[in-house]
């Protein structure tokens, strides 16, 4: 497994050589956040957003003389988009880095063999970037910042309907994860006395989007919803559209917009996306701001996503839970620091958690990829 140090060998050192403590004591001088994640594979633009915004949020806090005098590291190992390396990466994370709390998993996929690990060593795991409705079922071990893959179906279903537009479909993948999707859609069209006029899914290593296209441009819909990863949407998207189809396509933040837009280049003009973070170039919004200045810090450039600027509002929403523990940093102080982020106001984006409520925010927004392949609203 490769170890990524975001600060000098000597501080991660003189950290793991320090003894294993229990729930009521500080984990190390320096505070230490594990992450796993894909920075190498089909994934690794993902991993690599979301480990720089995390890292652009913890260097404006140790810039300005960390948290309560201590300094934030982030030890990040690569997993590599495989379940089986992130949940070995966690035991590390656990019980060799010490880390106090573990951050920024990339997905459910990668999150799910975690959870006996953390539950097991009574540790939080902030901010997987999962939509899943199903992780929205409450885990005293689990912080969720994003709103649920059926928020957003719901705002699509919202907006579209209130033009008067009531032919949709979908496509899917067939697995629990996409038919968990399918039936968010089924319920958002009921409430309004609507159907899906076609369903299409496929497999996650299908290449051939053909049949799919076929069977969802046969019914004729006015908007298409795809839920499935950037590769399988934007094959699909460019068959159909080449194929002469006048629907309106617009896909879940699952995709990624930076990979979508890349992969779907100025064939995907006009393509929708839903987000559930404002845009990263809409500096008026005083977090987005705070963000850009943060990430040209970091990288030296002008390199803003959707998915980076989540990743920093998360780790944002991080740093107040161990700001609000005090000095007692340890991973229990955390969790119930984090508890008491009430209506917390980051800068313009809200963040709502208790002790019976880990589902942070429900913001979503939808965008337009534009002539320059960026997503606005």
């Amino acid at each position: 497994m490769k170890l990524h140090r975001s600060f000098p060998i000597a501080l991660l050192t003189s950290a793991l050589a320090l003894p294993a403590t229990g729930l009521g004591q500080s984990v190390s001088r320096a505070i230490i956040v594990g992450q796993s994640a894909p920075l190498t594979g089909s994934n690794r633009q993902l991993g690599e957003d979301i480990r720089n915004g995390t890292l652009a949020c913890f260097k404006r806090v140790n810039d300005a003389g960390g948290v309560s005098g201590r300094k934030l590291e982030l030890v990040t190992l690569d997993d590599g988009n495989d379940p089986k390396r992130a949940e070995a990466n966690t035991r590390t994370l656990i019980e060799e880095s010490r880390a106090v709390v573990l951050f920024g998993y990339a997905s459910s996929t990668l999150s799910q063999p975690a959870l006996p690990l953390i539950e097991a060593a009574k540790i939080g795991l902030v901010a997987p970037f999962t939509g899943s409705v199903s992780w929205r079922k409450f885990n005293r071990f689990v912080y969720l910042h994003r709103a649920s893959v059926a928020d957003e179906l719901e705002k699509i279903v919202e907006h579209y309907t209130t033009f008067g537009i009531k032919r949709f479909a979908v496509l899917h993948y067939d697995d629990a994860a996409g038919k968990e999707n399918l039936v968010a859609i089924e319920q958002a069209l009921k409430m309004r006395g609507l159907e899906l006029v076609a369903i299409a899914s496929v497999q996650r290593k299908d290449v051939d989007m053909a049949p799919a296209v076929a069977k969802v441009l046969k019914a004729t819909p006015d908007v298409v919803i795809t839920t499935t990863l950037y590769k399988t949407s934007a094959d699909f998207i460019k068959l159909a559209r080449a194929q002469g189809t006048g629907a309106q396509f617009v896909s879940t933040s699952f995709a990624g917009s930076s990979a979508l837009a890349a992969e779907l280049g100025l064939a995907g003009v006009g393509v929708a996306m839903a987000q559930v973070v404002p845009p990263p170039t809409k500096a008026s919004i005083p977090i987005v701001r705070e963000y850009q200045g943060a990430i040209q810090n970091l990288l030296g450039k002008r390199e803003y996503s959707f998915t980076s600027l989540e990743a920093y509002i998360a780790a944002k929403m991080l740093v107040e839970g161990i700001r609000r523990t005090g000095r007692d940093v340890s991973r229990d102080a955390v969790m119930r620091a984090l508890d008491t982020l009430h209506d917390y106001d980051m800068n313009g984006y809200l963040i709502t958690l208790s002790s019976t409520n880990h589902n942070g925010s429900k913001f979503v927004d939808l965008t337009i990829l534009g002539g320059d392949l960026a997503f606005k609203n």
